[in-house]
């Protein structure tokens, strides 16, 4: 997905990715109650000394949050597989009585580790997850727009932040959410659609100029 072939610079964030997006499909387990998807670590909340409240986005359930039990001990099974922006494959069993899951298992598929090594990347890729959070919906499949973080990440894992990349993918947001106005840019159809914008957008950008 580029901007516009004839803009100089333009950012696509397809390139970053060789492998062909193909979302994890549930398959059977023994435990009546078990899923498995590929997903993508948003937010990571302490929930009681020992634990941990892990938001994931996924394609096949959207937005999703996981209990996952004793993650904040030494010995913990999920220790070291739970950072920001890690995509992963998960295993975990639904709750009847909330949104709130239990995290059973998770394989690192990849941890994008270029891009928690520099401020500006991080600040970038956590404007996409405060992005994601205002346009979707718990637990609503949104393929496309795990496709499009997915291959932000990917981009930004290989390259700098940069107010291009930024804009790309609000671009890309609008286009996939329906919200396109060619009379005004991606971030003033996001607002006006959503009532809102991320605050530190401006700081942000305003980093990634200077």
């Amino acid at each position: 997905m580029v901007l516009n072939e004839h803009e100089p610079r333009a950012v696509s964030f397809a390139s970053a990715r060789s492998k062909a997006f193909s979302p994890v499909v549930p398959r059977v387990t023994t435990h009546p109650r078990m899923e498995i998807t590929r997903a993508i670590l948003l937010r990571k909340t302490r929930l009681t000394e020992t634990s941990l409240i892990i938001t994931w986005l996924t394609a096949s359930h959207g937005r999703l949050k996981t209990v996952a039990k004793g993650a904040r001990q030494p010995r913990s099974r999920f220790a070291g597989r739970l950072d920001l922006f890690f995509e992963c494959d998960l295993q975990w069993s639904r709750s009847r009585q909330s949104e709130l899951h239990t995290l059973r298992e998770v394989e690192i598929i990849d941890a994008h580790e270029a891009v928690r090594l520099d401020f500006l990347r991080v600040s970038l890729a956590a404007y996409f997850v405060e992005l994601i959070e205002l346009v979707t919906e718990a637990e609503h499949a949104v393929p496309e727009v795990y496709d499009l973080f997915n291959r932000a990440l990917c981009y930004l894992n290989a390259n700098p932040a940069s107010q291009l990349a930024l804009e790309h993918f609000e671009k890309e947001l609008v286009r996939l959410l329906g919200i396109a106005n060619p009379a005004v840019s991606a971030a003033v159809a996001l607002g006006r659609a959503h009532h809102r914008m991320p605050r530190g957008r401006a700081e942000l950008l305003g980093r990634l100029r200077g």
